[in-house]
């Protein structure tokens, strides 16, 4: 079944987020006080409202309270960002999440009832710092605080090894949680031989992600 979203704010950030949304079948809603920017999207949504995010009468009429997840994409604004994030708590979102650009924000925003915020400029420097610093590392994600997913190329001593001679979880602190072929992420043990091709999947504390990369990386 599909999840119900509503995007407050079409910026970039909105913009994408609500497509990609709708790439993956949802139903998504978004508002935005500029005409021209809600018709432009229109075409490629659920639904497309125009409107100020600020006024309470606008919000209660979208029937918040029947989404899944309210995504307030606003964060240049910081009052608005503020506001809006408390009126769809009242009026019953249950589900508010907020994107900040730095740290009193978010602060702000969890304390007057975001469910969550996000950091989508921070995020994406972090993963492209990652992925491009470290020969070998093909994606990184941060998926919470202490603890992060990296995909790597395997180091070309690994071949012909497995998991248990390597000693991996031991020497790292990091759990190799798959590997990846066709796409496809596919599971792997302590048994698995490694190959020169080998693209596997790693969990752990960033730090002992980030430090395994690196080491391997040598």
């Amino acid at each position: 079944m599909a999840a119900t979203f509503l995007v407050i704010g079409l910026g970039r950030f909105g913009t994408n987020l609500a497509l990609r949304l709708m790439d993956q079948g949802n139903e998504v809603m978004v508002l935005d006080s500029s005409e021209e920017t809600v018709s432009r999207i229109a075409p490629h949504v659920t639904q497309a409202k125009v409107g100020d995010c600020m006024d309470e009468e606008v919000l209660a009429s979208l029937g918040v309270d029947g989404f899944d997840f309210c995504f307030v994409c606003i964060s240049d604004n910081f009052q608005s960002s503020l506001e809006t994030t408390s009126l769809l708590k009242e009026l019953g979102a249950p589900m508010v999440v907020a994107k900040a650009n730095r740290d009193l924000h978010a602060r702000l925003l969890l304390k007057i009832g975001a469910d969550e915020v996000i950091f989508p400029e921070r995020d994406m420097a972090q993963r492209a710092a990652m992925r491009f610093s470290v020969n070998g590392a093909l994606e990184y994600i941060e998926l919470a605080p202490g603890y992060a997913i990296m995909e790597l190329d395997v180091p070309d001593h690994w071949a012909g090894s497995t998991i248990l001679d390597l000693d991996i979880r031991r020497r790292y602190h990091v759990n190799v949680i798959g590997r990846k072929e066709d796409g496809a992420i596919l599971p792997i043990d302590s048994s698995f031989v490694f190959a020169s091709d080998t693209h596997i999947m790693v969990a752990g504390r960033p730090d002992d992600v980030s430090r395994m990369a690196h080491e391997r990386a040598r």
